[in-house]
Parts: structure tokens; C-alpha cells; sequence
């Protein structure tokens, strides 16, 4: 199983955003998770196409667009344009997830879906044929630097129950309290994509942060290569 790291730069110093996002590349990240917050559905305020647009033009990296808000519909378009290779929309915010996640692939973009923790997985299981990343949030959406919260490791387990039965093609990406502690149990209980966020930016090196989180996963007898 190839596991993947996503630095999440909603923990990243935004006045170099630019240098952040380089460092974490160069030392081998796989992808870049961008947290979109509306105020409404989290109780926080992120940002918006605008500054996608402007990290598209700073990184090849695939960007994984994490939209935590409501009437996430209106607003998809906006985020294909502007970059976007992964749309994750949460179940709790759509009142028609199945027209939501098509709506997404219409975009010819990835589509994800997420849930939050108090949210069973048994709630999406219907919709893993139609995307490529169920995410398990592992923490209350909204703000940075929260502690992982332990159940989670069996919705993770559940939802890879799920695919190895149903044979899915989805990846089980986690969010939220992801450091060297709590990696390696949610990469032994399926997760194989890894949001990563102060964990890594508030590291005073945040490229050395990512080489090291990799070392570990080598160390579990896991590849970490995107594909």
C-alpha cells in the first residue's frame, strides 16, 4: 500500500506561503491539502479560489481541495478553475450527496468525501464506488492543532473493511492530530493518505518534519510514492 503525505497549509505561515509550500515539495510530500472554511458549516474562516489560483502557480503538486462548508454546489466550479485536482465535499453539508460527488466528476477532477467524527461510516458507504478518497476526520473540523480523537482508528478501520469487501478503488485519507505519534496507528488500522498540518508547519524545519514522517512510514514496511 502506498502511503501518502498531504501537508496541510492551513498550519503554514501565510506572509511565505510560497517558501512553505516549496520546502515541504522538495522534501517529498505527495500532495497539498487545502483546508476551505466558510465560517458557517466550521466555525472558522479560511480562504478561497483567489489564493488556490495563486498556490496553483507555485507547486505541481496535486492539491486536494477540502471544502468545509455549506451549499459546497455553488462554489465547485470556482475551485476546478481555479486549480483544483481533488474536491471533498462533507456528507453533513449536502442534502444530495450522490448529485454532489457527480457533479464534482462532471469537472473531470477527483472527487472525495468526508465525514466528521461523530458521523458513522455506515452513512457514506453507498457512495465509495463514486469517489476516490473517503476522509475520516480525526478531529472537529474548524481550527488547527487539535488532538486526535481515538475512535477514529475504527471508522478507519471500518471504512477498509468496506473497500477490500466491496473491491473500491478509494483511498482512506485521515485528518486532524496527525504526528509521529499517532501515525503509525492510523496507518496500521488502512489510512493511506495522511493530512499533516501542525505537525509539520510548526516544525522550525518544516522539509526536515516531512523527511522524517516519511522515514517512519518506511519503517511500518510501507511505500510512500503518489500515484
Amino acid at each position: 500500500m502506498n502511503i501518502r503525505i498531504a501537508p496541510s497549509i492551513l498550519s503554514a505561515n501565510f506572509a511565505s506561503l510560497g517558501d512553505d509550500i516549496r520546502k515541504v515539495e522538495d522534501a517529498g510530500a505527495q500532495l497539498l491539502h487545502i483546508d476551505v472554511m466558510d465560517g458557517h458549516f466550521v466555525p472558522n474562516i479560511t480562504i478561497g479560489p483567489v489564493v488556490l489560483r495563486s498556490i496553483r502557480k507555485v507547486t505541481g503538486l496535486p492539491l486536494d481541495v477540502h471544502l468545509m462548508i455549506s451549499d459546497p454546489d455553488k462554489y465547485i466550479p470556482a475551485f476546478v478553475d481555479a486549480g483544483a485536482d481533488m474536491i471533498t465535499v462533507h456528507a453533513e453539508a449536502t442534502l444530495h450527496l450522490d448529485r454532489t460527488l457527480n457533479f464534482i466528476r462532471s469537472h473531470k477532477v477527483r472527487a472525495g468525501v468526508s465525514i466528521n467524527p461523530a458521523t458513522p461510516v455506515s452513512n457514506i458507504q453507498h457512495v465509495f464506488g463514486l469517489v476516490d478518497m473517503v476522509l475520516i476526520m480525526s478531529v472537529n473540523p474548524g481550527f488547527g492543532g487539535q488532538a486526535f480523537i481515538p475512535y477514529s482508528l475504527d471508522k478507519i478501520r471500518q471504512a477498509r473493511k468496506i473497500i477490500v469487501e466491496h473491491k473500491h478503488a478509494c483511498a482512506i485519507e485521515v485528518d486532524g492530530g496527525i504526528d509521529l505519534v499517532t501515525l503509525p496507528g492510523a496507518v496500521k488500522a488502512g489510512a493511506n493518505v495522511l493530512v499533516i498540518g501542525n505537525a509539520i508547519f510548526g516544525h522550525p524545519d518544516p522539509g526536515a518534519r516531512v523527511k522524517e514522517m516519511l522515514e517512519s512510514i518506511a519503517t511500518l514496511g510501507y511505500h510512500s510514492n503518489y500515484v
